[in-house]
């Protein structure tokens, strides 16, 4: 029956998160009894409780009349509501709560339909529909496409390029490999960036606007990091706060990464009021909307000192553990200079060692010998090779462990 399944869908790869959480259960037991229980430093999933008055509210307003029916996919009023006061507050952007915002079952489920919504599926490579993704960037972008039956075409993110590669440059290769210039339906970016924690300047992204609107082409941004940093000087801003950005950009929001509800599974994406509309017209034949007690606390955490005290407690947290990886790596070799430190997200990106000449490789070795969990960098995408990603979202104690592991089991730059 497999049969059954369109070709692109029958040639994915599974996602590299599952496929490490596999292998990691099949070793879990004879690592443990050795000393070397798993440890994940793999997924980017904090593990902090959410914030108690969160967990409260959600408790209250369980049990208040017609909670527990249907919503709808914009979402609840109160809801978008809230999000047009958290963007005015937080980036100073104007929104229309009826026009440009729309709920989503977290921005993993927004971005998979709404690139399903945009393209046409088609066989033949050149042929098909194409959407400009980073890499390294998530590694669910390529895979959302390929299921959609589009082409993802890589936006080179590296040391050379700052991580801000000129999008003119980009078009000009795709030009040059052959494919069509007026098949790019999309552009997505993410910054502050997952795997490489890194930001971009407001000149950038305007450059990347104008590109957008030279081509007529969506820009679609992917702000799921924007309330993790750690310097006032770098605080991450929104695309739409820039001039103009609103005629051509939806950029998806998440809570899941700053309140810790990753399981919830509840944010937004909001700017364009035309594509705003489309997405949710397509999307109502989708879902039902979200589970209205959520929409109710998180409404309400958004715009709590609660909620704010949270975001910089977690904040904190995050340096200090991110200075504890740092302090060990670089007690094993690893260079890492502090002027490129991020000072976003909680990844660390690092070249593997230099006796290995596969970041799997090295992956697994750490797995097999230590128990530590971390992602080869390919899996992000062909400029992500010779790198690996690891997450600082464990306790201290345990990320001390995974320093004192490595070190114990010969693993060096």
């Amino acid at each position: 029956m497999e049969n059954l399944f369109n070709d692109d869908v029958k040639s994915l790869e599974t996602y590299i998160m599952v496929k490490l959480k596999e292998k990691t259960a099949k070793l879990a037991e004879g690592l443990t009894k050795k000393g070397r229980a798993p440890i994940s430093l793999s997924m980017g999933a904090p593990t902090a409780n959410p914030p108690a008055i969160l967990i409260e509210k959600l408790k209250e307003f369980l049990t208040e009349d017609n909670i527990h029916t249907y919503s709808v996919t914009r979402g609840e009023t109160y809801f978008r509501q809230a999000v047009v006061k958290r963007m005015k507050e937080r980036f100073g952007v104007d929104l229309d709560a009826d026009k440009e915002v729309v709920s989503l079952l977290g921005s993993k489920d927004g971005l998979a339909n709404l690139i399903r919504f945009l393209v046409t599926q088609k066989s033949e490579d050149k042929e098909k529909d194409i959407i400009m993704i980073p890499d390294p960037g998530y590694a669910s972008y390529a895979s959302m496409i390929q299921c959609s039956g589009a082409k993802a075409y890589p936006i080179p993110l590296t040391k050379e390029n700052d991580y801000q590669p000129d999008m003119e440059d980009v078009m000009a290769s795709l030009v040059s490999d052959g494919y069509d210039s007026k098949k790019v339906k999309a552009v997505i970016i993410n910054y502050p960036n997952n795997p490489l924690g890194v930001s971009a300047s407001k000149e950038y992204i305007k450059s990347i606007v104008d590109f957008c609107k030279k081509y007529h082409i969506l820009l679609i941004a992917d702000a799921a990091y924007c309330d993790i940093y750690f310097d006032e000087a770098e605080k991450p801003f929104s695309v739409l706060e820039i001039e103009g950005a609103k005629d051509v950009t939806l950029e998806m929001f998440s809570l899941s990464k700053p309140y810790a509800i990753t399981g919830w599974r509840l944010g937004w994406a909001c700017g364009n009021a035309g594509v705003v509309s489309c997405f949710a017209k397509a999307k109502s034949t989708i879902d039902n909307g979200i589970f209205k007690a959520l929409q109710k606390a998180c409404a309400y955490i958004m715009d709590s000192v609660e909620g704010e005290e949270y975001l910089a407690q977690g904040n904190v947290a995050y340096k200090r553990k991110q200075a504890i990886m740092v302090k060990g790596l670089r007690e094993l070799g690893w260079e890492i200079d502090d002027a490129k430190l991020p000072h976003t997200t909680f990844y660390l990106w690092l070249p593997i060692p230099r006796k290995y000449d596969s970041a799997f490789k090295f992956c697994e070795d750490v797995l097999e010998k230590s128990g530590i969990v971390i992602v080869p960098g390919d899996a992000f995408g062909s400029y992500g090779a010779g790198y690996f990603r690891l997450s600082y979202v464990c306790s201290d104690e345990k990320l001390q462990e995974v320093i004192d592991r490595l070190k114990a089991d010969g693993f060096r730059y």
